[in-house]
């Protein structure tokens, strides 16, 4: 008898633990976060393959058009930098944006002036505009794009803004290198071999052709995407930041500006990086509703 006792007893407690595991809605949390996705492509400005990784929002699968953010990773970083070191993940699961953050290697992202392979801003104006295009729902005009990174990706997104004004409605930098193709080698020994592989000895062509002060002086277009500028307070780059903003004002550019608290650091770059990713849909949804079609008065 207390053998019956005991399997009804164990009976019942599986079949209430049955029931309780059927109960969890697995598929309801996979729908409310992004979603993370890897990728290598072959490069043909660079003859090679390269990663990128891509988080698509929450309501990709829904179907539609999304604006695309590229998010670029700073020197001695790679494309992982972005969703391993910040709460990126976290941070966008609001946004009805693609985030794509593609690896560059030390390149500064830019053509090499001594290593002609190395074309790594043809690389990403080019080949990486194009791949993203083709492999996901983009709106795939400029009102729809914008890029931004940290360091040597906050100079080079604020380059790409200024070089290429028809292709990026927003640019964004966290503690940008801006004095890169200047005297940044001068400043930092330890960069100094790479900066010279890359901009080429002073008085270069190609040092003026990719210093972002000389690019904003000597631009004419009639339409810069909009820049988003932030720097800690303890940034040895404050300096250069500083000095690009107040040209960005004399030009009655539109911009915005932010000093906080904080250094060349993960912990400052994940505290700005929220209010960046605001500020880029904010600024890509404006844009996107003003060039929604309007439907035509009707006429009485």
């Amino acid at each position: 008898m207390k053998n019956l006792i005991f399997l009804w007893l164990l009976l019942s407690l599986l079949l209430i633990t049955a029931r309780g595991q059927k109960a969890v809605p697995h598929a309801t949390t996979d729908k409310s976060n992004p979603k993370i996705t890897d990728a290598i492509f072959r490069s043909a400005s660079l003859a090679r393959d390269m990663h990128y990784r891509v988080l698509l929002p929450a309501d990709y699968n829904e179907g539609g058009r999304f604006p695309v953010l590229y998010l670029l990773h700073g020197l001695f970083g790679d494309y992982k930098n972005w969703d391993t070191m910040t709460g990126l993940e976290g941070y966008a699961k609001s946004l009805h944006m693609i985030v794509v953050m593609p690896d560059a290697d030390d390149s500064w992202y830019t053509n090499s002036a001594t290593i002609p392979a190395d074309k790594f801003e043809d690389y990403i104006s080019k080949d990486l505009i194009s791949e993203i295009d083709e492999k996901f729902r983009t709106i795939r005009d400029r009102h729809g794009r914008a890029i931004a990174g940290l360091s040597m990706g906050g100079y080079a997104s604020v380059k790409f803004g200024l070089k290429y004004p028809q292709m990026f409605a927003f640019a964004g930098s966290l503690s940008g290198a801006f004095n890169a193709a200047q005297d940044l080698d001068k400043l930092r020994p330890e960069f100094r071999a790479k900066l010279l592989e890359v901009f080429g000895n002073e008085g270069s062509s190609m040092r003026a052709e990719n210093d972002v002060f000389t690019l904003l002086t000597s631009s004419h277009s009639s339409s810069h995407p909009y820049f988003y500028i932030a720097c800690g307070t303890e940034d040895s780059l404050l300096d250069t930041n500083r000095a690009f903003v107040h040209q960005l004002s004399s030009r009655n550019l539109a911009y915005e500006y932010h000093e906080n608290a904080g250094g060349h650091t993960w912990e400052y770059w994940d505290r700005e990086l929220q209010p960046l990713l605001w500020a880029v849909d904010v600024a890509l949804s404006r844009n996107i509703q003003d060039r929604a079609p309007r439907k035509r008065p009707r006429m009485h």
